[in-house]
Formats: structure tokens, sequence, C-alpha cells
């Protein structure tokens, strides 16, 4: 267990958090979440010590033991099993079957145990650092954004390793998926406070806009109570019979705790800009092969699809088997060893790397990165862009080697936008973005007329945008007609199959694989339609008080002319307005509990017919 009381921490004129309280209970894993620069990864490095704060404390046992990912990489061994092996405890420092057994978990293979680990690619080099933290066997366990620098099996081992671990988390992530996977409660950093619920990310935002609609209210009310002392004080004070009255009311509103005003907080919301194609095919890839020269290993052999105009497709498998190679190939930033890569003559890409110095120039600053997408851009047009991506007034003129991995990933989608296109090849989009800037992403993409093409380990953005997918596994890379669900069922992962064929060697494989697809049917069943019903709430309520704006600002100006009938007719509106936003927010924190108890549901059916 810890325990934070009234921390404040501040970077130079930035208040970061005041008077902050936040406790982690025993056998908790909590999901932190929040905007990119609220504070979180200070939080963790506030809690391991690694940065001061300015008043408060933080109280734990003595014995409380805390495992850290730190992205700060160094290697004293001369093999990945030796590496892992430092981090064993002196009475297991025999037992190399514990570090082998996350390693495995984690991707690695048996050959892999005797290579050198510093030959291995960043994303790599982080697993081990990840199986160090885990073989020390914390009392807490931080892991700040795990999922960036794992493939889709190795995240669903990690998944499972965490539900099973014997003590308290606290994760850091976009991957809302993920965090529902794997946690029991939900915490958001928000204007320099954190809120903490048990349950999912969904239920915490709806009881917050719940919250954050009754302060309005309240301030409004505040607002217009002060307005009316003010006015009598004014009026009165220096009448004789009024002076006793007028005196009250100032003692009054002296000592009336004024209401502070929510801060607002910038929303990522954006469309892609459209070129129409004539084509009805963007591309044909045809028997394309690829290796590079200094290089034997075959990372693309044969491999054949089309891509339609409005295709949504995604690139899914283990890191280090050619997905990011795919990418470029169709973007024609490498050459095929063999075969073809035909595209349409007025396709125009968009092209996102997870590699943003690839995209960015460090010394530049973003008004002139979204410049140089765009020679034909007006400096007001430029601006509009950068607001956009929220980078607003001086802030745009930052430079790129100041910004945080989130906001770098903000101006690549922005040099994006910039362009007029009808095909995205996208790299990792989500890695390092905040969930609600993920949510604005995957609606961007679902607006978009044209074709899309991501490489993405996020089995949310999966199942809500592939329509088809390009399967990397050990031996080749396939394309596979169908939804990211249909994939599990019909061929799934082989690392997945071979143990559960281990487990349940008695066990009708054809029966098993009826049974799944039954259970991932009937959830489908009764998921979609709570989601649906979700949207639809959320989007009454954007409605409603989009309306009840307009109706206050009347009702002032009624009130100013002193209009009854308008002023009676306009308060029976409001009245009306609220109590139906007041049951919207009620509806929509039943349906999200609701969601969320399905999710849970069959998410253990699932476990307990996987063995």
């Amino acid at each position: 267990m810890l325990q934070i009381n009234k921390l404040t921490k501040s970077f130079a004129d930035k208040l970061l958090f005041d008077q902050m309280d936040f406790t982690i209970g025993s056998g908790e894993k909590i999901g932190l979440v929040g905007r990119n620069g609220s504070g979180k990864s200070t939080l963790f490095k506030i809690i391991t010590h690694q940065l001061g704060y300015d008043d408060g404390e933080i109280i734990r046992p003595n014995s409380y033991k805390i495992g850290y990912l730190e992205q700060h990489i160094s290697f004293t061994s001369a093999t990945v099993l030796a590496e892992s092996c430092t981090a064993l405890h002196y009475d297991e420092k025999f037992d190399e079957y514990l570090a082998e057994k996350i390693l495995f978990g984690l991707g690695f293979t048996k050959e892999d145990m005797q290579k050198d680990p510093q030959k291995f690619s960043g994303g790599f080099q982080i697993r081990i650092q990840l199986t160090k933290v885990l073989l020390q066997k914390p009392d807490l366990l931080l892991l700040d954004e795990p999922t960036n620098y794992l493939d889709i099996i190795s995240l669903r081992w990690l998944a499972g390793f965490i539900k099973k671990f014997d003590g308290e988390v606290l994760i850091i992530s976009h991957d809302r998926q993920f965090l529902d996977a794997v946690t029991t409660h939900t915490a958001m950093l928000t204007n320099k406070k954190i809120k903490k619920i048990e349950g999912r990310f969904a239920k915490l935002q709806a009881q917050m806009r719940e919250e954050e609609e009754i302060l309005k209210k309240t301030q409004k009310n505040q607002e217009k109570r002060v307005k009316e002392l003010e006015q009598f004080i004014t009026r009165f004070k220096s009448k004789a019979s009024k002076a006793a009255q007028a005196q009250s009311k100032m003692k009054m509103l002296a000592k009336m705790e004024v209401i502070e005003r929510v801060e607002g907080e910038s929303n990522f919301n954006f469309d892609f800009n459209y070129r129409p194609i004539s084509s009805k095919f963007i591309g044909d890839i045809k028997n394309l092969s690829f290796h590079y020269p200094a290089s034997d290993k075959v990372l693309i052999n044969d491999l054949s699809f089309s891509i339609k105009k409005n295709d949504r497709m995604a690139i899914i498998g283990k890191n280090g088997k050619g997905k990011t190679t795919l990418l470029k190939l169709l973007a024609q930033r490498l050459s095929p060893s063999a075969g073809d890569v035909s595209l349409a003559s007025d396709v125009k890409i968009g092209f996102y790397s997870q590699i943003v110095t690839e995209e960015l120039d460090e010394n530049a600053t973003i008004v002139e990165e979204i410049a140089s997408a765009n020679e034909d851009l007006s400096i007001a047009q430029i601006r509009n862009i950068c607001g956009i991506i929220m980078f607003e007034g001086d802030d745009a003129f930052k430079l790129i080697k100041i910004l945080s991995g989130g906001e770098k990933n903000r101006v690549s989608l922005g040099k994006i936008l910039a362009s007029n296109i009808n095909l995205l090849l996208l790299d990792e989009p989500t890695n390092h973005l905040d969930v609600e800037s993920v949510d604005a992403l995957i609606s961007a993409l679902e607006r978009f007329p044209g074709a899309v093409m991501l490489v993405s380990h996020d089995e949310m953005v999966l199942r809500k945008l592939a329509t088809s997918l390009v399967v990397f596994t050990e031996e080749k890379a396939e394309y596979f007609l169908g939804n990211y669900d249909d994939f599990l069922v019909k061929i799934g992962w082989p690392e997945e199959r071979d143990q559960g064929d281990k487990k349940n060697k008695t066990v009708d494989y054809r029966a098993y694989k009826q049974q799944k697809a039954d259970l991932i049917k009937e959830r489908s069943q009764i998921i979609l339609p709570l989601k649906k019903m979700i949207e639809q709430i959320e989007a009454e309520i954007i409605t409603l008080e989009k309306k009840l704006e307009v109706a206050n600002q009347n009702l002032l100006r009624a009130l100013s002319e002193k209009k009854g009938e308008e002023i009676s007719n306009l308060s029976k509106d409001i009245g009306l307005m609220e109590k139906k936003i007041n049951q919207h927010f009620t509806e929509l924190e039943s349906a999200s509990n609701r969601l969320s108890e399905a999710e849970k549901k069959y998410e253990l059916l699932l476990s307990a017919l996987e063995g």
C-alpha cells in the first residue's frame, strides 16, 4: 500500500500537482490516464525518488518494494539470459528457468538467450528491462506505457501476468482494452488533482462528466447570486434606510467561498483532408518479396493483395518480422527484392512513422514543420492546423527537440493534415498518445473516405477499424480477409494455439474452436448494442448542452429587456433540458456499468475456455 497526501509539484511557473491526494490500496491494479503533460510520468518519478516535490508526503511501509520499468538502458552481462538473471534474488540465482519463462512470454526465442543484449533493437532491450523488473517480485509494479514496446502476442502474455500478479500495479497506458483487461481501478490526472474510482475508464469518464456538469451549474448559480448582491450594494449603500442591509450583503459577499472554474482542456479533434481518386483500386501488390541487402533473412516472401479505395487494413504480428518494412514498400521508400507494388496514378499518400525522428527536424519549430508539408498553405492555415493539434498561440513556435513523445506524434499527424490524401499508411499511430487523443484518431479514421493501412498492436483499434489483415507469423506474411475477431477464431496466434494444444491434448480442437466462435458472437451481440447506446447518449448530451447554452444566453437577454413571458417560457425550457441532461447522465452511467460487467464476464468465459 502507498499513500500520497497533499502533494504539490511545480516546474518553473507551471503548477502540475496542487495539494493532491492519492492512495494505492492492497491488491489494487490501477490504470492511470490523463492528457499528455498532465504529469503521469512525473508522478512515477516522484514515487521512485527520481524527482523531488514542493510539498506533501508519500507514505509506504519500510519493506515495501517498488519495481519500475526504467527507460534508461544499461546492460552489464554478455547474454540476454545472464543479463536477465542479474535481477534474481540471491537464493534464486541458479533458477534460470524463471527468467526464461518471462523472456519466452515477451517474444524471445531459445536462440536469443545466448545473444548479446546490446545487439537487439530498442523495443527488445526494453523487454529485457521489463523481465528484470518482473523477476524482482516487487510489492508495487509501475509500468509507463509498456504496450508501446510490445507486439500483440507479448501484450496478451503481459496481460495474463499482471492479472495473476500478487501485489499492486499502477499502469500508464493509452491502450484502453489492455487497461480494461488487467485493472481493478482507474485514476485520472486532471486539473492538478487525481480522481480514482473502482471500475473502468468509461465509468470514470461518465462520472467526471456528470460532476463537471453539476459544478458548472453551481458556478452559474453563484455568479448570479454575486451579481444580485453587488447590484443591491451599489444601489442602496448610500441610502440611510437600506445602509444596514447593504452592509450585511457586503459581509455576506466577503465570506462567500468562490467556486473556481474548471480549467478547460484542449480537445484533439480533426479530420484528414481527402483527395478524390477515380480508381476503384488504389494499389495492387503482386508476389512481393523483400530482404535487406546486408541480410539473408527474407522478411516478406511472395505476398499478394489489393487495396481498394475505402479499405481498412491492419498489419499485425510479432515485432521484427517486417510490418514497418511493408509500409515503407507501399510508400515506395524501399524497393522490392522481387515482385511488384503498383499504385494508381492519382494516389496521394500520407505516411506516419512510429520513429518520429525520421519525419521531423529536431531544430525546426512546429510552425516550420507544418509548413514544410505543404508549401501552398497560408500562415493562417498553418496556425489553424497548429491549433487543431493543440499548439495554440506561442506554443506553435516551440522547437521540436523540446517536445514530449506524444507532442511529437501530434506534429507528425499535423503534417499529414496539411496534405490532401487518399491513402493513409500509419505505423503504430497510437503510441505516446493519451486515451482521448486515441479516441479522436479512431473517429477521424472512421470518417476518412480514403483507404487506411495501419500497423497496430492495440486490440481495441484493430476491432474498431480493421476489415482485413496482413498477418506476419514466424514463417511468412499472409493476407486475411476478415476482421480481427474472425482471425482469432479461424486461425489465432500459433503461440497461444500451441499452449492450448499442450493443455488440452484430449480436447476436440474443432469443438473448442466452435465454442470460442459462439462466445465471441454472443459477446458481440451484447456488447456492440451497448457501445452504440453509449455513443447515442453521449451525442444527445452534447446536443442538449449546446441548446442549453443558447437558451441561457437568450434568458440573460430577456432579463435585461424585462420580457416577462419570454423569461417564463425560457425558464421552463431550461428546466426541462437540465432534467433531460441529468436523466441522460444516469442512463450513461448505467450503460457504462453494464458494458463493463459484460466485458468482464466474456473475458472470464474466454479465459476459462483457453484453460
